[in-house]
């Protein structure tokens, strides 16, 4: 898959790839869910029909993370996976072009038809499929119907997506991220069409589980919030190899500390494993994450967790 960054790549782009048509959509595919795979297999089908590529058009960050960042009483939504994930995802897909485009303020304030003359028209676009509900440009101004008069008139069949609903609700990454927030695994899964995960890479931490006889992994975790908070069951893979463990999705504060750290202990496994990516999926909540008087107090509570995630895991 090839990433166009930013508006100011488009003339590279066009350069590298002449007269490439292609047929696309506009989103943030936070999670790429049942209704996100539905919009993208519309795109891939469009573009077999008119032997075109399959393009999608993503931001980041997030509007909403963007608009959060700027106002100290709001909190951005959590994220279902990171960027990389969400591209790594769009390429496992099969879309052969993917559009980023920096959410700040140039584009916070950047009119609709600015946005159609400066990046939609300089692309040749068969087809655009979006949702009858998607606003864009400043004030979120732009629609669907000025979008499809703009189509008719630039040779770009602008079509309304179809909408997956799961139990008489709309699939949506707000559903999903609820569920993940109440714990509620088996529906963030049907409505992902795969289990929930996330995938970092192992880093250095403190190594304190290692004192108290229960040595962790640390992942990297992203800046944006996690739906995820506290102790859970998880399966961790590793290399093609499969085990059972405990995940922490916490401060730490027993230990006096301030960021979200992702701890990891994989059960009767002891092997240095910093630098690799492990992905951890996520099977049951144990816990809230809370302060122990001690870290004898907190290596018990370990000890019942590591104890009941086994019958949980088994």
């Amino acid at each position: 898959m090839y990433l166009i960054r930013g508006i100011g790549n488009i003339e590279t782009f066009n350069k590298k790839f002449p007269n490439q048509s292609m047929s696309g959509t506009i989103g943030n595919f936070d999670g790429l869910h049942l209704g996100h795979q539905a919009i993208l297999n519309q795109v891939k089908d469009k573009a077999k029909e008119s032997s075109s590529a399959s393009l999608v058009f993503f931001t980041e960050p997030h509007a909403s993370e963007y608009f959060a960042a700027k106002d100290l009483n709001s909190r951005p939504p959590p994220r279902i996976c990171p960027w990389r994930e969400k591209v790594k995802q769009l390429k496992n897909f099969g879309i052969e072009f993917a559009f980023f485009l920096q959410f700040n303020k140039s584009l916070k304030t950047m009119t609709p038809h600015s946005f159609l003359d400066e990046v939609l028209a300089q692309l040749n676009l068969k087809h655009l499929i979006i949702g009858d509900d998607f606003r864009f440009g400043a004030q979120r101004a732009g629609d669907f119907q000025l979008l499809k008069n703009w189509g008719k008139n630039n040779g770009t069949d602008v079509i309304a997506n179809k909408t997956v609903s799961r139990d008489g609700l709309r699939v949506s990454s707000t559903r999903i991220r609820a569920a993940l927030l109440q714990s509620n695994f088996g529906l963030a899964k049907e409505l992902l069409g795969r289990p929930y995960t996330f995938s970092g890479k192992v880093v250095y931490g403190q190594q304190l589980g290692r004192t108290i006889g229960v040595p962790t992994a640390n992942l990297w975790i992203p800046k944006q919030r996690l739906p995820i908070a506290g102790v859970y069951a998880v399966k961790c893979l590793l290399a093609g190899e499969l085990f059972n463990g405990i995940a922490n999705m916490g401060i730490r504060p027993t230990v006096d500390g301030s960021k979200p750290v992702l701890e990891v202990h994989i059960f009767n496994f002891n092997d240095s494993i910093y630098g690799q990516r492990l992905t951890i999926e996520f099977k049951n909540k144990l816990r809230d994450e809370k302060k122990f008087d001690n870290i004898d107090l907190l290596k018990e509570q370990i000890l019942q967790d590591i104890s009941q995630a086994k019958k949980i895991l088994e």
